[in-house]
């Protein structure tokens, strides 16, 4: 017997079954105030880090190498059916459970989102076709099955272009080509061993944005507007990756439509959380000039629903159970007294005085400095007081071993940040990442 076990009730007479594929070590998710564990038999399946952040409650664990396995989750979550009885809904909040969990819906026959439901979110060509048919401003781009294609492109639109996969997810396979001879360089890619559909779309170098929030069917429900300090591309190359929330009204005022054209788009009528990334310039007389990059239909990740509820007493979270679970997806309100992670190592700032005046919020993620498993030798950063530092962090000790876990949780430090406005939280923002330093040594796998 694998996991803490409950009555099995193999009869069927018992309570509904919901199975949850969980992944995260700390808390993102607070799965006991979405489903009542007493009431339901709620079952994880999960991996050896995210074992020890699934609640008490549980009516059984079930533990595989990785929940993005196909085969090895199918073969659990048969296993929980076996003995808990058949699953009425099936859970899964981690954007790289996604695909996994609409795959099982259709294989048991839940309800829920499908693969072909999914596809608009996970295909990025399908996605910017949808934007794009709804008027809503995108790059130029077409489908990139060869390198003639990308030539094509370049020589109707011009360099640079960016070449990435179709399901591609955070930086990976992106590439930005300035000129044929680097489209040389990486013809490889179309090698029929190394294919995968690709999109190819104009360059744009604007900053990029990230809209968070709901779309709740028919309109826009709690959602909020950030700024990257540095982007998703070079963190994967060694430098740090933060968000700050933006608080400017001329810039909130033009995205509030924007993210509605676009949310709506992609919904096909339906609720969806969402984590939109759009490219902000400006046009000749100098208002914003959203153009969409990308969406996904899930909470950001970062610590970005560890401040929505740390900061705004919101959780992101729960409108994404209720729309898996079946019901009309709320984002509640909740105590915004931060509570201490799970993670070892991980310490929050206890002032939680005065925090009406906090209406900003941001985070700082920072990279290893070598690649995982590794292990923590020495570690420190400018801590701050007040809006000059952190108010929450998840830092390594000396002597902690990191493993080889890819995604934004597991990286050299996480950082959280909250005050009166855009400027002092960036400006905290980079005097944590300017200071911040670590060193590892190698550890074998």
């Amino acid at each position: 017997m694998n996991g803490r076990e409950r009555t099995s009730g193999r009869d069927g007479t018992g309570p509904r079954h919901v199975v949850v594929l969980h992944r995260w070590r700390d808390r993102h998710a607070r799965y006991a105030a979405y489903l009542d564990h007493r009431a339901l038999r709620v079952t994880y399946v999960t991996t050896d880090l995210g074992r020890s952040s699934v609640p008490e409650e549980a009516a059984a664990v079930r533990t595989v190498r990785a929940t993005d396995d196909p085969v090895e989750t199918r073969a659990a979550v048969g296993e929980l059916i076996e003995r808990f009885g058949p699953v009425t809904r099936l859970v899964a909040l981690n954007e790289g459970d996604l695909d996994t969990a609409a795959e099982l819906r259709v294989a048991f026959g839940l309800p829920g989102q499908t693969p072909a439901e999914l596809e608009r979110f996970r295909d990025k060509l399908t996605m910017v076709r949808l934007v794009d048919a709804a008027g809503v401003r995108v790059p130029e781009y077409a489908a990139a099955d060869t390198a003639e294609d990308v030539r094509a492109f370049a020589g109707r639109h011009g360099w640079p272009v960016v070449v990435k996969p179709r399901r591609g997810t955070a930086s990976r396979g992106v590439l930005l080509l300035h000129a044929g001879d680097e489209l040389d360089a990486h013809a490889g890619i179309f090698l029929p061993d190394r294919h995968e559909p690709r999109i190819v779309q104009s360059f744009v170098a604007d900053p990029v944005l990230h809209v968070d929030g709901l779309w709740t069917g028919g309109t826009l429900g709690a959602w909020r507007v950030s700024r990257y300090v540095n982007n998703c591309e070079e963190f994967t190359k060694g430098s740090f990756l933060g968000s700050v929330e933006v608080d400017d009204p001329e810039v909130l005022g033009p995205l509030a439509d924007f993210t509605a054209a676009a949310a709506e788009a992609l919904g096909d009528g339906r609720p969806w959380v969402f984590h939109l990334e759009v490219f902000l310039g400006r046009d000749s007389d100098g208002s914003p000039r959203p153009v969409f990059l990308e969406a996904g239909a899930r909470v950001g990740g970062g610590e970005i629903p560890f401040v929505w509820r740390e900061v705004h007493g919101l959780d992101l979270m729960s409108a994404a159970a209720d729309i898996q679970l079946g019901r009309p997806p709320t984002v509640p309100a909740v105590d915004r007294e931060p509570a201490a992670s799970s993670v070892p190592s991980a310490a929050s700032v206890p002032d939680t005085t005065g925090a009406d005046r906090y209406t900003t919020a941001g985070w700082l993620l920072l990279p290893l400095p070598v690649p995982p498993p590794c292990e923590v030798t020495a570690v420190s950063w400018a801590a701050g007081d007040g809006e000059d530092g952190p108010y929450a962090r998840v830092v390594p000790e000396p002597g902690q071993v990191l493993p080889a876990v890819g995604g934004y949780e597991h990286v050299a430090a996480r950082f959280r940040f909250r005050g009166a406005s855009s400027r002092s939280v960036e400006a905290a923002i980079r005097k944590t990442a300017e200071s911040f330093a670590m060193s590892c040594r190698s550890r074998p796998c």
